[in-house]
């Protein structure tokens, strides 16, 4: 198993770069001949001192200042020479300790990684934890998305199917219910750690998260979670079971993939999200089986695209009492079903409030499902009326009526 290439940035790459000893003590003098003089000078013109007070004469008075000034200065380059060295003292020490920090995570991270590879679950799920322990540890943002990378990794690795529980084959259905564990507490584990407020200790919010084709089929809890950096990608993944939650979870900022996805069974829901400011793509989702929610979501900004999506089977998708505003482009919009097809199933925008046209049917297809837009109000979506048709089918009920094509003069 090995983990996602990522590009190595400078802070991935800490070096100790100090200049030479000569070097740094002579731009110091230099820095604290210009202060000096500066601060000299400055305290002249601030006394508006016009002319200074010359003699021939050194008395003992004097000549005790000069020796103290003499001294005064011996010591502050003494000072500047102690500063010099303590600071590259410090920062070899601070690069001793990342060093060392780097070498004990990399040991963990070996031995965690091995866990994580055995033919024992248990030993895998002690794997699991040591390596989400490690993500919170870790001295940099590099080695956590390196953790957070492998345990992805190990969500795309296929898996033996489920034999069921036939006698003949028991122990190879007990064997996948105690892998199917080890996967289900990585999702678990995910779902805690998003849901943290960024920048506090065991969060992850900001990192990537890369579940491309993984088989969501169990109960996941993702509610609450906030994707405002970095990109999430569930792309081609298939929710087949369970219940997976994104309840008031925050898209904001990030890239979130759900292109590709298959929503064939179990329930998904994601009411009460905000998408504002990020982009949300379900481009070529399939929901052929599932019950999705979007019950009370808010579309504020951003970008939120069901193009080519096809909403079919016996799935129910449902966008009651959501709120669609501030749309983006002058033909997709906001929120683009640009494409979608809606063949059987049932789709419900029921008490769902349009403004400033930030939703777009552009080119959807309305062919068999029923499809809602029961007590709606503000604007028709653009492009809906045109895709609807006129007569409106029977299976799509909506407060606008659309106007008949002209025919020209007769």
């Amino acid at each position: 198993m090995t983990a996602i290439e990522r590009p190595r940035s400078a802070a991935d790459e800490r070096e100790l770069r100090l200049w030479k000893v000569g070097r740094a003590l002579t731009v110091t003098f230099a820095a604290a001949v210009l202060a000096a003089g500066g601060v000299f000078y400055g305290l002249i013109a601030l006394l508006d001192i016009q002319k200074i007070d010359t003699t021939a004469k050194l008395d003992a008075k004097t000549l005790f200042d000069l020796v103290k000034l003499s001294f005064g200065v011996v010591a502050g380059a003494g000072a500047l020479v102690a500063l010099v060295v303590a600071y590259r003292r410090q920062r070899v020490d601070e690069a001793g300790a990342h060093r060392e920090a780097t070498r004990l995570h990399t040991e963990r991270f070996s031995q965690a990684v091995d866990k994580l590879g055995s033919d024992s679950p248990a030993v895998r799920l002690g794997g699991v934890h040591a390596l989400a322990g490690l993500a919170d540890d870790a001295p940099d943002e590099s080695l956590r998305q390196t953790c957070i990378d492998v345990l992805c990794a190990y969500l795309q690795l296929p898996f033996t199917p489920d034999p069921g529980n036939d006698p003949a084959h028991q122990e190879e259905h007990h064997r996948y219910l105690a892998f199917r564990k080890v996967r289900h507490t990585i999702l678990r584990l995910i779902g805690d750690h998003y849901r943290r407020p960024r920048g506090t200790h065991r969060s992850w919010q900001g990192c990537d998260l890369d579940l491309t084709g993984v088989t969501i089929d169990c109960n996941i809890d993702f509610s609450g979670t906030e994707f405002s950096r970095g990109t999430v990608n569930f792309s081609d993944a298939t929710f087949s079971a369970g219940t997976a939650s994104f309840r008031g979870s925050v898209f904001s900022g990030g890239t979130v993939y759900f292109d590709g996805a298959t929503f064939s069974a179990g329930t998904v829901a994601f009411s009460y999200s905000t998408f504002t400011g990020g982009k949300v793509y379900f481009d070529t989702a399939a929901f052929t089986g599932s019950t999705v929610y979007f019950h009370a979501a808010t579309f504020s900004s951003g970008t939120v695209s069901f193009g080519n999506a096809t909403f079919s089977g016996s799935s129910d998708v449902y966008f009651d009492d959501s709120r669609f505003s501030g749309g983006e482009g002058p033909e997709d919009g906001m929120v683009s079903f640009f494409r979608a097809t809606f063949s059987n199933g049932r789709v419900s925008f029921s008490n769902a409030t349009f403004s400033d046209s930030g939703v777009s049917f552009h080119g959807a297809s309305f062919t068999g499902s029923t499809v809602s837009f029961d007590a709606a109000s503000g604007e028709a979506p653009r492009g809906l009326l045109t895709a609807v048709g006129t007569p409106v089918p029977a299976t799509v009920t909506m407060p606008w009526v659309p106007q008949p094509r002209s025919t020209g003069p007769s």
